[in-house]
């Protein structure tokens, strides 16, 4: 009995070697021009700064003015690589770190119980909302006396401060996403008779989520600034960067005062990308940033 011939089927099974190989080089090539797009514009844009940055310290500043912008270099050397300098400013920052946090963390339960409480019903948001966009209109320098006769230039006074500055944006995106979910949902929630807290827990507040991540994004990197002027204008107690700030303004020490800036951007830019990196976390999966609304 003779084996079948195979020989010819097996010579009119496709090779998909090459083309898998090539579809992976074309992945490969993609991925490499996308992290190129994202890295290389803030390199680039960064090394001009840099440029114009000695630009102005040795081209347009004479050497009794360069204490008004020290060059790059030397920043580095004062602020960041003394050691007792790194430290100072570093213990500054650790302070407004903590009221920073704080305050958010009060703006946050503040701000999205009374967003909650106003999309429940239009006499409570008609009570509350002009009273929010007062507090936001106030110039905080106005009250800052204020708040010092009432509270004191302790922590708790900082933390005041933070709050008035980083509150209204959670109220208003909050609200707005509340009350952004599609009405032919509101229509299906109705005709099962769901209770409120039914149609808070399952609609409108996912609907929110992607809007008030925006707002905590915002009041993130206003309560750092409220953390700043706090410490700015209180000028007491422990020592903030905001407290360094005025000390090496001052006192003219330009490379001090630079490095305490660039660190306090930072600080504003780190809380900002930990929260966009939350919203990554909790609906990168099903929400499209670029459409507009949740998918």
């Amino acid at each position: 009995m003779s084996m079948p011939d195979t020989s010819s089927h097996d010579s009119q099974v496709p090779d998909m070697t090459e083309p898998l190989a090539a579809a992976d080089k074309l992945r490969k090539q993609s991925v490499q021009r996308g992290v190129a797009a994202t890295v290389v514009p803030p390199i680039f844009f960064g090394v001009l700064l840099v440029g114009v940055w000695y630009l102005v310290s040795y081209g347009i500043l004479e050497e009794r003015q360069r204490f008004l912008l020290e060059p790059p270099h030397a920043v580095l050397t004062e602020g960041f690589l003394n050691g007792a300098n790194l430290a100072e400013i570093l213990g500054g920052l650790w302070s407004s770190t903590k009221v920073a946090l704080i305050g958010l963390s009060v703006s946050i339960v503040l701000g999205m119980s009374l967003a909650v409480a106003m999309s429940q019903t239009k006499l409570i948001e008609r009570a509350v909302f002009p009273y929010a966009v007062t507090l936001q209109a106030i110039p905080i320098l106005a009250i800052v006396p204020l708040i010092q006769f009432w509270f004191g230039t302790g922590q708790f006074s900082r933390v005041i401060v933070c709050v008035i500055i980083s509150l209204f944006p959670i109220i208003v995106n909050t609200l707005f996403g509340l009350q952004s979910a599609e009405r032919g949902h509101h229509d299906l929630f109705t005709l099962h008779h769901a209770s409120r807290w039914t149609r808070l827990t399952k609609l409108t507040f996912p609907a929110a989520t992607p809007a008030i991540f925006a707002g905590l994004r915002i009041s993130a990197g206003l309560s750092v600034i409220g953390a700043i002027v706090g410490d700015f204008f209180f000028g007491r107690g422990e020592v903030g960067i905001g407290q360094l700030l005025q000390k090496y303004a001052n006192r003219l020490l330009g490379e001090q005062l630079l490095a305490a800036i660039v660190m306090s951007s930072a600080l504003g830019v780190g809380v900002f990308l930990f929260f966009g990196w939350l919203q990554n976390r909790a609906i990168g999966k099903w929400y499209d940033g670029g459409g507009g609304a949740p998918t």
